[in-house]
């Protein structure tokens, strides 16, 4: 495919190399731009990073991939085929639950497998999930397939697409829509903890994230051999290949806003011509597109004067999405029992969301636990006999008062000692490698306001209009893309942010 010539002569700077900021360099170059990605870590990928420890290959963040056409079209950008540069191969289960009785759920694979799952829990539940599946079939027909790569902007295009999202009952939360068409408090449970992937929780996320299930029904749920970080170095080699000018190690203290020289305000607006480096370096550029957590940019990156709409006080009242605390480990020995992705769920399910999202208390038993094992498909993450493995516990962000510099190590044991209770017995005397991250990392390396692992919860009033949107109500020329911003977090989530800055161009 040949490059668009729109952006010709124009120059593009991007805040942050996560997948959404790669998306976007690579479509702005592709229209012509030249672009230079600025990263403040060491690696691409954002979250996406990956740590190698001793023969163990331990990706740092997402691992469930639910749309792979998505980073298909990044490569068909430049005429060239994804599968050359990193293989995706289907995953069965997409994810094993593991209840707190002991007794599990393959959820994934073919129709007939989920209802064979289905009918060993509560048979007469497979009726109400062919309608919960029709629906969220209808869901996803309106807010994937016809919005999620169109522009939030302004309230007219919120208004438009207003009363069809009504019909569809979009103003119930996840877990509404779930109890409406299953009665097993199991399913319910289920079939409801998706928003949790994307930062959200199912008491409260409008529904219009249940099409995160029909998504995974239509493409089924992949993995990168070699883990994401695969993913990322494909995408780095095909954006060095296309001439987009990539600087790690580099800082953004904030965005330059104002009539640069030969050009004149718009009205009332400042506009974007660059970034000042952390050292007072300058660089210009006709736009600017953050790909930076959309509350700390606006906060920290925007100086107060030029922010209209987006005050401290109205970042201050967002409802943010939790924090993280992540495990990673590897073992001496394998544990061929362990599916790809097993989901630990404890007895409290609604109580355990209402203490971490609303109350900010740090749950100490009863956990529940997304535990990764590459391994299972890609043995070649860790050496020979051995396993990889991350365990994500979700855990208030920083907003809650712990202090993880003192809990850290203490909350390593606790986890280790619930999968040790649960689905993996003997780990402690065969662990070989480890190390945890906290809110704080993502505070303080990945500059998320408030340490959280997926920026602003998905809720009704923080989605579509409602949330960051793609092009800055304050600054012409600054632009947004990732999971702060529409249409929210999760890798298809950022790689369509990048769509919607296309359509804004």
């Amino acid at each position: 495919m040949s490059n668009t010539t729109d952006g010709q002569g124009k120059k593009a700077i991007v805040i942050g190399a996560g997948l959404g900021g790669i998306a976007a360099a690579l479509r702005l170059r592709h229209r012509g731009y030249e672009v230079t990605l600025l990263e403040k870590q060491n690696q691409l990928g954002g979250r996406a990073t990956v740590y190698h420890r001793n023969g163990y290959t331990f990706d740092a963040g997402p691992t469930v991939i639910t749309a792979p056409f998505l980073f298909d079209e990044l490569f068909e950008l430049f005429g060239k085929k994804r599968e050359d540069y990193v293989q995706f191969v289907p995953l069965y289960p997409w994810y094993r639950i593991v209840f707190a009785d002991g007794t599990h759920f393959d959820y994934g694979g073919t129709l007939e497998q989920t209802l064979a799952e289905i009918r060993k829990i509560e048979p007469a539940d497979c009726d109400g999930y062919l309608k919960l599946l029709a629906q969220t079939k209808k869901i996803f027909d309106v807010g994937f397939t016809q919005l999620g790569d169109q522009p939030f902007h302004t309230f007219w295009s919120m208004a438009k697409c207003a009363p069809q999202l009504m019909k569809l009952g979009t103003w119930r939360t996840v877990w509404q829509m779930t109890c409406k068409y299953i009665k097993s408090d199991k399913l319910r449970r289920v079939f409801s903890f998706q928003p949790l992937l994307v930062g959200g929780n199912p008491f409260n996320t409008t529904s219009i994230y249940s099409l995160i299930q029909y998504l995974e029904r239509e493409w089924g749920v992949h993995f990168a051999m070699g883990g994401t970080g695969a993913i990322v170095a494909g995408l780095g080699k095909l954006m060095e290949e296309e001439g987009i000018e990539i600087s790690l190690d580099t800082e953004v203290a904030n965005v330059l806003v104002g009539p640069p020289p030969g050009r004149k305000r718009s009205g009332s607006a400042g506009v974007a011509f660059g970034v000042m480096l952390r050292g007072e370096k300058r660089m210009f550029s006709d736009i600017v597109v953050c790909n930076s957590d959309s509350p700390y940019t606006n906060k920290y990156l925007v100086s107060s004067g030029n922010r209209i709409k987006w005050t401290d006080r109205r970042i201050s009242n967002l409802k943010f999405s939790m924090g993280l605390f992540v495990l990673y480990f590897g073992t001496t020995r394998p544990y061929p029992d362990l599916a790809h992705h097993t989901i630990i769920l404890g007895h409290r399910y609604a109580e355990l969301l209402r203490d971490m999202f609303n109350l900010k208390k740090l749950a100490t038993n009863d956990l529940s636990l997304y535990l990764h094992r590459p391994t299972a498909t890609d043995p070649s993450m860790a050496p020979p006999g051995c396993d990889s493995f991350y365990v994500l516990c979700p855990v208030p962000n920083l907003l809650g008062d712990i202090d993880w510099a003192t809990m850290g190590p203490k909350y390593r044991d606790i986890v280790v000692d619930e999968l040790e209770k649960t689905v993996m017995p003997g780990l402690r005397e065969c662990i070989a490698e480890d190390f945890y991250v906290t809110p704080s990392h993502f505070r303080d390396n990945l500059n998320t306001l408030h340490g959280t692992g997926f920026s602003i919860q998905p809720t009704f009033g923080q989605s579509a209009y409602f949330r960051f949107h793609n092009k800055s109500e304050d600054i012409e020329g600054l632009y947004f893309v990732g999971a702060g911003t529409h249409p929210g977090a999760g890798m298809p989530g950022v790689l369509c942010s990048a769509k919607v800055l296309e359509h804004l161009l």
